[in-house]
């Protein structure tokens, strides 16, 4: 536990489980034990109780009974009943399902609701005194929004999803004795149709119907209400407002329709007489609607009229209301509060929290090598690593660097057919790059290419008298988006005369990787997105294409992902296919003109011969020249799959099975089956000199907000010696060593380094840049870590070392790598807990990333897989928000540490508050892309001179500033500016600030919106809801630490902890917007002067890079 920062939150009230609260949820769910509350389905084990009571609550769906006499509602994924009249709520399904919407049956004998008690989300019938739960839908893999009884009681509608992650849902009518169900509106696809509200006759059923499961600032309207005949299968249109229409419900007698609409920033419920068409507001405002997010608890929690007709019973305001039908038309009709209190029970699972420690050592091993390529006669390994290029003896040794005297770094090595030399890339900027060839004993490289381009992915042709590539113009790399370009596939001549033109063979077309079959060497192979492999003659002509390969469904409508790489063998007749992080082997059958689809998703029923070769993931895959081996790394290791010895073990476990089965009384555990070849592993220990500054500083006369609690020393010293602070305290109080130098920063203020836990950087990946503009912004203006949570590719790991090495200039770069993903992304598609571990062993054995990013990664049981998973290897992860509310409260639950984004739904009230605070989630909001209304960041970029801040213009490319700046036209369905009232940061913001103030956590993320800059929008966001200045500040320093596990390094002005400071010309304790006014920056030590980035302690040198070019009248800027 990390009590530095419980000295100055308040203490959850958290006890270890009892045994005796195996409640009849889990009892029903089929808990193997007595005294665990972990189920199959549910397999993660609470050890921590969280105990408060609540007279408020969030998103509350309630029903009444038809009776009369009493209400059901739901509060963070518990049920509970409660009198008509108020009181005290009684507790009737509890525990760590999440279970919600309930609904009376027509004889209020039972009642529906949606639970994931099965693993995922299914619609139950629960008998209305609690004592029998019956499953009615089956399967993990969907959503199920608002059940609505049919009148006659024997039929169930729910809108359903495709998947667990979401999709455009659709109604589908479920018998209540069983059935699969049938789905009453399916197409278009992009149709969105919930919240089913029947009438008395039961033929027709109220939804509101929209397009497309959620946008990003939505226009309006985003759903109207629809009348579906059960008879004609038609569905009429029945509301037209431009603040939409939703949640229908009709009055017990026919007559009356209410239903949600926005009017200006607020919801309203509307009633309609049916009968005249007459409308008016019944009350307003009520809770918020879910409109501008995924709506899984429907667009505003469930209410429903008095068996009379007479009222409606409601929740908004965190309270539960009868309102009358005739609301504010006569005196005395205002809506009356019911209240209750309910005693929460939170079973949440272990706290997942770690410090990380930061080595200072001299040197750091090197966390990826990259273009892992086995030499012909398989003797040596070439890669590279941290833009160098090494070769190494193939079972191990001490790497030996070859092509230090090429200026640039080098990339994509491919061996020579007699493996005397290897074809790599370089690149620098602004110069470009070019193609050589570099003789593997380490004698001087000769470049090929005659005038400098942009080039990638080299290789020989079996004669090794030709060196494919793909190339561009420089321009295509240094201008980005205004100066791209189509890539050609070019040759060169490897026959050792002078630099030489490229040949062209044909314009790329989305085509990469050229590679080549021995026995072919008339045609180049290349990988062509969704059309597979393909080849062509050198002369660009003829192509043909060979196999298409698919795995998991690629997004939410079912369409299977493709392969993002597939090399044919030199052998031919297998290939190497890459879908979603693992590695295939595939049989390559001939069958037609038309290339077969095989599907990776099943091996063991693809329709050719099919082997998963990894387990925890692989990349920079490559053939042995012979094509019996596959090799691929994974962080500093490499691997060699032997195709002839793995088919041997194979066969040899076939053959023992079979003699097992003719020997009746063999004992089980003598089984061969579970016997698996497993590929040659070698890991690369490449030892990299960190970049450690030397010398001591004293920085006097400042004010220092330490982050320690509320500490601020209004005139205070801090002693840096070397890389880490030595001593803080009040001015003149500490023992400075001799010839120490002596900086006087009066007036000035310092903080803590800013910690951007939501920093998308998004360097270039593949050919990678001599350095990342984006670095050089953040640390501009004062982010001295970043964490992004999610890069999609590997390619970060090497630029953090590079940044440790000193080769790069940036702030600590921590990230989770590639996203751990779900069946529908193409990813992993956990299967049980032994899978979740292997997935994640990728972050902890290899990427040592000490975090991952549990993206939407499929259903409860998944979820809780995978964060089990993680607390074994020690890792602290974060999670996708995913404009899901319900799977947010989830998280939290479940123990994880993190989550990405803000809750979609506002306003957040105690029992919300409670959750966050006690569980200490970390959520960073990222209101600069606020989920929920416009994004945060069109309200800066519409007040702010962007253009006008010359920090920011010098560490920006033009192009990137003009596109984000200039002009913002709305793509379809979304929106280009809104007024102020519009934007919702604010009202999300107030929840953080409730959180903090309660003992919790927040932390500041930018999402990579504008680098450097973008952060302080965001912090000013995250203040925005009435957090203090100084808790504001915490969120941009301590919290984030905290919650990505280096409390005990980072966020903090103590002794011991790394000097990364942030030095302001203004006080942020007096005004927050104070925090971009950053005149210097240390990082790691090193002081520097942040207009400029030159270093001024303890070297004096200027930082001299323009990686960016300008090309502007007048020869730019």
């Amino acid at each position: 536990m990390k009590s530095r920062v419980l000295t100055f939150v308040a203490i959850a009230s958290i006890a270890s489980l009892p045994a005796s609260l195996a409640h009849a949820q889990e009892a029903a769910a089929g808990s193997a034990q007595n005294d665990s509350l972990a189920t199959a389905s549910l397999p993660l084990e609470p050890t921590r109780e969280i105990r408060f009571t609540s007279s408020e609550g969030s998103w509350i769906s309630v029903d009444i009974s038809p009776d009369g006499a009493t209400l059901v509602f739901d509060l963070l994924g518990d049920l509970y009943t409660l009198p008509v009249d108020g009181g005290t709520a009684t507790p009737l399904l509890t525990g760590p399902a999440f279970e919600s919407q309930p609904r009376y049956s027509p004889d209020g004998s039972e009642i529906v609701f949606v639970s994931d008690r099965s693993g995922g989300q299914n619609l139950w019938v629960l008998s209305a005194d609690g004592s029998d739960t019956t499953q009615i839908t089956r399967g993990n893999d969907n959503l199920y929004t608002s059940p609505e009884w049919s009148p006659d009681g024997q039929y169930l509608v729910a809108s359903r999803t495709f998947s667990p992650l979401g999709g455009a849902a659709k109604p589908w009518l479920f018998h209540r004795d069983g059935g699969s169900g049938i789905a009453l509106i399916s197409e278009p696809e992009q149709l969105k149709a919930i919240g089913a509200a029947f009438d008395p006759t039961g033929r027709y059923i109220y939804l509101a119907q929209g397009t497309r499961d959620w946008t990003y600032d939505a226009a309006f309207p985003k759903y109207q209400l629809v009348r579906y005949d059960r008879e004609t299968g038609r569905s009429p249109t029945v509301t037209g407002r431009y603040g939409s229409g939703f949640r229908p419900a009709i009055s017990p007698d026919g007559a009356t329709l209410v239903y949600g609409s926005r009017h200006e920033d607020a919801t309203g419920l509307r009633a309609r007489d049916l009968a005249t068409g007459n409308e008016r507001w019944l009350v307003y405002p009520v809770q918020r609607d879910d409109m501008e997010s995924r709506a899984t608890l429907d667009l505003l929690p469930g209410y429903a009229f008095t068996p009379d007709g007479a009222a409606l019973i409601a929740s908004y305001g965190g309270r539960l209301w009868r309102v009358p039908l005739d609301a504010g038309e006569t005196a005395g009709s205002e809506p009356t509060e019911i209240p209750f209190t309910a005693d929460v029970v939170i079973h949440a699972g272990p706290r997942l929290d770690f410090d990380y420690p930061v080595e200072d050592t001299p040197t750091f091993r090197a966390r990826q090598i990259r273009d892992v390529a086995l030499s012909p006669d398989a003797s040596d390994i070439a890669f590279t690593a941290l833009g160098q290029l090494y070769v190494m003896e193939a079972d191990g040794g001490v790497p030996r660097r070859i092509g230090a005297e090429v200026d640039g770094a080098l990339f994509h090595p491919a061996w020579s057919p007699d493996g005397e030399s290897l074809a790599a890339v370089s690149w620098r900027e602004p110069d470009g790059g070019h193609l050589w060839e570099i003789p593997a004993n380490g004698d001087d490289a000769r470049r090929v290419s005659d005038a400098a381009r942009y080039l990638q992915s080299p290789a020989w042709s079996p004669g090794g008298d030709r060196i494919v590539a793909l190339q561009r113009p420089v321009r295509a790399r240094l201008q980005g988006a205004g100066g791209g370009g189509q890539a050609d596939i070019v040759w060169y001549g490897a026959d050792g005369g002078a630099p030489g033109p490229a040949t062209v063979v044909a314009e790329s077309l989305g085509r990469s990787q050229p590679h080549f079959r021995t026995d072919h060497p008339d045609r180049i192979y290349l990988h062509a997105g969704a059309r597979g492999l393909v080849s062509i003659r050198w002369d660009g002509t003829d192509e043909k294409e060979h196999l298409r390969v698919t795995g998991f469904s690629a997004n939410r409508s079912g369409s299977p992902a493709n392969a993002s790489s597939i090399l044919m063998s030199p052998a031919g007749g297998r290939a190497l296919a890459k879908v979603g992080n693992d590695l295939y082997l595939v049989t390559v059958p001939q069958v037609g003109a038309e290339a077969p689809t095989v599907s990776v998703r099943s091996p063991s029923g693809a329709t050719v011969p099919v082997i998963r070769i990894t387990e925890s993931g692989g990349e920079f895959q490559s053939w042995s020249s012979d094509g019996e081996e596959a090799v691929w790394a994974l962080g500093n290791a490499y691997f060699r799959y032997d195709l002839a010895d793995a088919e041997a073990l194979a066969d040899s476990v076939e053959a023992a099975e079979a003699a097992e089965a003719d020997e009746a009384d063999a004992p089980a555990e003598s089984s061969s089956s579970d016997a698996r070849y497993q590929p040659t592993e070698v890991r690369v220990a490449l030892d990299v000199p960190r970049d450690l500054p030397t010398g001591t500083l004293l920085l006097s006369g400042a004010r220092v907000i330490t982050m320690r609690g509320d500490e601020v020393i209004e005139r205070g010293d801090i002693l840096i010696d070397g890389n880490r602070i030595a001593a803080v305290g009040p001015s003149g109080s500490l023992t400075v060593p001799d010839g120490a130098e002596v900086r006087d920063v009066s007036g000035m203020t310092i903080t803590p380094g800013f910690v951007d836990t939501h920093a998308h950087l998004r360097p270039p990946a593949g050919v990678h840049t001599t350095q990342p503009w984006g670095y050089l912004a953040n640390l501009a203006f004062g982010v001295t870590t970043t964490r992004d949570p999610q890069t999609g590719v590997s390619d970060v790991l090497t630029y953090a070392d590079r940044v440790r090495s000193g080769d790069i200039l940036g702030p600590r770069i921590y990230s989770t790598g590639p996203g751990v993903f779900a069946n529908y992304q193409a990813l992993e598609g956990i299967r049980d807990l032994d899978h979740a571990r292997d997935v994640l062993r990728r972050y902890s054995d290899y990427y040592d990333t000490k975090t991952f990013k549990m993206y939407l990664s499929g259903n409860r049981q998944q979820r809780q897989w995978l964060v089990m998973a993680a607390r074994e290897l020690e890792l602290m992860p974060t999670t996708e928000a995913g404009l899901d509310y319900q799977a947010d409260l989830t998280h939290a639950m479940d123990g994880y540490p993190g989550i990405e984004h803000n809750l979609p739904v506002y306003p957040l009230y105690h029992d919300v508050v409670r959750l966050f605070s006690e569980t200490k989630v970390l959520n960073t909001p990222t209101l600069i892309v606020s989920f929920g209304g416009p994004m945060g960041e069109i309200y800066w970029f519409t007040t702010e001179d962007v253009l006008g801040n010359e920090r920011l213009v010098r560490f920006t490319p033009r192009e990137t500033l003009d596109s984000r700046t200039r002009r913002r036209a709305g793509a379809a369905g979304s929106v280009a500016w809104a007024i102020d009232e519009e934007y919702v940061f604010e009202d999300h913001a107030r929840f953080l600030a409730d959180v903090v103030a309660d003992g919790g956590f927040a932390g500041v993320g930018s999402h990579g919106q504008l680098q450097g800059l973008g952060f302080h929008w965001e912090l000013w966001m995250v203040a925005s809801g009435g957090m203090s200045n100084h808790d504001a500040l915490k969120s941009a320093t301590i919290f984030g630490a905290n919650g990505i596990g280096l409390e005990t390094e980072l966020g903090s002005i103590e002794p011991g902890k790394l000097a990364d400071l942030a030095i302001l010309s203004r006080n942020p304790l007096d005004d927050l917007r104070n925090t971009v006014l950053v005149e210097q920056v240390m990082m790691n030590g090193r002081l520097f002067d942040a207009e400029t980035l030159d270093e001024v302690w303890p070297r004096q040198r200027e930082l001299g890079y323009r990686g960016f070019v300008e090309d502007e009248p007048g020869g730019g800027r």
